[in-house]
Parts: C-alpha cells; sequence; structure tokens
C-alpha cells in the first residue's frame, strides 16, 4: 500500500526548499571536507571550470561560478598568491588565467573531496532516478 505522503502532491514551495536543503548540505560539507586539502567550494569551483575551459575569461568565470566580475578578480588574485593559478596573455587585452601544478592537484583532490559528498546524497539513487531528476532539475531551470 502507498502511504498518504505519497499521494499529496508537495507545494512548489516544499519542493523549493528541499533543492535549497540539498543544495544547502552539499555547500557545507563540501567546504568543510575542502578545508583539509586547504580550498573552498568556491575556490574549487574555480579550478573546476578553468579545467574543463581553459580559455575562459574572468568574466566567464564569474558567471559560471555565480560571482561578481570584482568578487572573481579578487578571488583570482588570492588564487594566484598561492600558486593555484597562474596569469597568461590573451587576445588583445584579454588577460586569461591557466591552472598552475598546484592548481591541477588541488583540482584533482577537490574532485574526490565532490565525489565523496555527492555520493551521500544523490549517490544514493538508482541510475535510473538519478537521469529522471537530472532532467527534472534542467527541465525546471529552463534548460530543456
Amino acid at each position: 500500500m502507498v502511504g498518504y505522503a505519497a499521494l499529496v502532491s508537495p507545494s512548489l514551495q516544499e519542493i523549493g526548499l528541499a533543492v535549497k536543503r540539498l543544495q544547502w548540505r552539499h555547500h557545507r560539507e563540501a567546504n568543510r571536507r575542502l578545508a583539509g586539502h586547504g580550498l573552498s567550494l568556491v575556490q574549487w569551483d574555480v579550478l573546476r571550470h578553468l579545467h574543463q575551459q581553459p580559455d575562459a575569461t574572468l568574466h566567464t568565470l564569474a558567471e559560471l561560478t555565480f560571482q561578481t566580475d570584482q568578487s572573481m578578480g579578487a578571488l583570482a588574485k588570492r588564487m594566484i598568491e598561492r600558486g593555484l593559478l597562474e596569469r597568461a596573455d590573451g587576445p588583445g587585452r584579454a588577460t586569461r588565467h591557466v591552472l598552475t601544478g598546484e592548481g591541477r592537484r588541488a583540482f584533482e583532490a577537490g574532485s574526490l573531496v565532490l565525489e565523496a559528498v555527492l555520493a551521500e546524497t544523490v549517490g544514493t539513487l538508482t541510475d535510473a532516478e538519478r537521469a529522471v531528476l537530472h532532467e527534472l532539475l534542467l527541465k525546471a531551470a529552463g534548460q530543456r
């Protein structure tokens, strides 16, 4: 027999709150574990995006990591000082940033942390459930 809760459709606010709670859990736990590697989640996210898009501008990185251009510039400066990034000339007046060897190592270590954090939540779903969740999240975000 199906329980009563399964028959009642959650409100839009309840769904939104559930998404936010899961996101908050991921951020909190990822930041806690990444601290052991000397990283924050936003720093790892910058490393991840530069790994995936080596030609990304600071403006693009700001958009990808949900920051302002100014805050991304300040973060990049701190990451350069830590030896995670270095500046490289780009086309025209553009300045690009590239991962250093230390930046690549930090990205890889952080990736293992994020995989472990996500394995404890969405990783508990079946492959089919994850596929449906992914499709529904993309649809709700207007990306499908």
